[in-house]
């Protein structure tokens, strides 16, 4: 039997693969920069030190945990919203369940751009700057609100699947939960396949997670080795401004949200979400973490299968928290920088547009930059602006994701709650999910 330790010890491990994988990349950038590149023969070829490590091994390791992470979120996905979704005792729970959701995950995303561009005018991280770059970025089409809501019902579900399009997935997903809830004694039959195979899936999470330290070394290692550290001189007061917003907003509006509007302990919250958080930094990603941040919800903080089955993979698709305060920030360093003066009432536009765009631009692949380049253009600023700030944004889009798990979770909290399907015992037990005993998919199900 596990010990309360193994959660521990999993989380000093991620952290210090981490540490190793930084410094690593960073004792290997030193050396070629400042020997130059060693060589060796094989087969008569010369192969490159750096070539095989940073592009070869690092990259091979970190790819494929990585894809490993991404293989899980479909199914996981799919079968645990089937199962919450059939489990519901009354259908108009689940309408209650997305305003409260998409409402909070807005109410959030809207107070995260108001801090970012409240802190960025208070400091003007642009001024003085005259920044030059040959770089440019040619701002993809965002789609319509209405065209994101028509395309959120799938034609093809098999299709939405093998793209990955969450929102199309969500929708399908809760449609056949529905359909299995009012199909009787067929229904509760699949039903219980579908429990089986959440439990299967969850335990393949339980399995990765075992293997994340070595996967985040070799994502850490060739991020170190590769980024190029002298842009940090020009843009170093702008870095340090997005990470300390995005410090406020996780650190100190996500527990007073939580402490307003549930009554729970946010230290708790946060101390559980570690493991998450880490995760979520190393890969840059909310989907490749979604299986780590559903079993964290489920497992740690005690929220039902139905609910976190529903908000979770939502958040992951809508909620912009860490990106909508990356845009507020550059907004007003990108005006700094072009010497544009912006009013009050465009600064409630940089808001308005924003927090809107969280959700119709869900789910288009580079999401961040596309809203960015929305809000710079409802405000009359030039989109090439973007090509400034491109360089440190690998860096800051790791930890806005980890803001953005967080939120996450503290809105299924929240949620959970309100519908009386949270776990208070297990959210207040400090070493829940980390025992063996522990991982039993419906603990809250089961014991209602």
């Amino acid at each position: 039997m596990a010990t309360p330790d193994k959660k521990h010890s999993l989380t000093t491990r991620i952290f210090f693969g981490m540490l190793a994988g930084i410094l690593t990349g960073i004792l290997l950038r030193t050396l070629f920069d400042d020997s130059g590149d060693f060589t060796f023969g094989v087969f008569g070829l010369n192969v490159s030190t750096y070539a095989l490590l940073v592009d070869g091994i690092f990259n091979v390791i970190g790819q494929i945990f990585i894809a490993s992470l991404q293989m899980l979120v479909v199914p996981l996905v799919f079968i645990s919203l089937v199962c919450g979704t059939c489990n519901l005792s009354e259908p108009s729970k689940l309408g209650r369940m997305g305003g409260k959701s998409i409402g909070l995950y807005l109410l959030t995303t809207a107070i995260a751009i108001t801090l970012a561009i409240s802190f960025a005018i208070l400091v003007s991280p642009g001024e003085g700057i005259n920044l030059e770059t040959e770089a440019e970025f040619t701002a993809s089409e965002a789609p319509s609100l209405a065209e994101v809501i028509i395309n959120m019902f799938p034609t093809n579900p098999i299709n939405a699947m093998a793209e990955g399009n969450m929102l199309q997935i969500i929708v399908f997903a809760v449609l056949f939960g529905v359909a299995m809830a009012m199909a009787g004694s067929a229904g509760d039959r699949l039903g219980k396949v579908f429990e089986d195979l959440n439990k299967v899936v969850m335990r393949l999470v339980t399995i990765l997670m075992n293997l994340a330290p070595y996967g985040v070394f070799a994502l850490m290692a060739k991020l170190a080795a590769t980024i190029g550290f002298d842009t940090f001189a020009s843009l170093i007061k702008y870095f340090f401004l997005v990470l300390f917003v995005l410090a406020i907003h996780g650190l100190v509006t996500y527990p007073i949200i939580l402490k307003l509007l549930s009554g729970m302990n946010p230290v708790m919250l946060l101390r559980k979400m570690r493991d998450a958080a880490l995760f979520a930094f190393s890969t840059s990603s909310s989907s490749a973490t979604l299986p780590v941040t559903l079993e964290t919800a489920r497992n740690k903080l005690g929220i039902s299968n139905s609910v976190s089955s529903f908000t979770i993979p939502l958040g992951a698709t809508i909620n912009m928290d860490g990106t909508a305060i990356m845009q507020g920030v550059a907004t007003v360093f990108i005006a700094q920088v072009y010497g544009v003066d912006l009013s009050v009432t465009d600064y409630l536009m940089v808001i308005l547009t924003a927090t809107l765009a969280s959700v119709g631009t869900a789910g288009v692949p580079g999401v961040g930059l596309i809203m960015l380049a929305m809000v710079l253009q409802q405000v009359g600023l030039p989109v090439e602006g973007i090509a400034l700030i491109i360089g440190v944004d690998r860096l800051l889009d790791m930890t806005r994701t980890a803001v953005n798990v967080t939120g996450d979770c503290t809105v299924a909290t929240i949620v959970a709650k309100s519908e009386g399907e949270l776990d208070e015992a297990r959210f207040n037990d400090i070493d829940a999910g980390s025992r063996e005993e522990d991982v039993d998919f419906e603990h809250f199900e089961k014991n209602k």
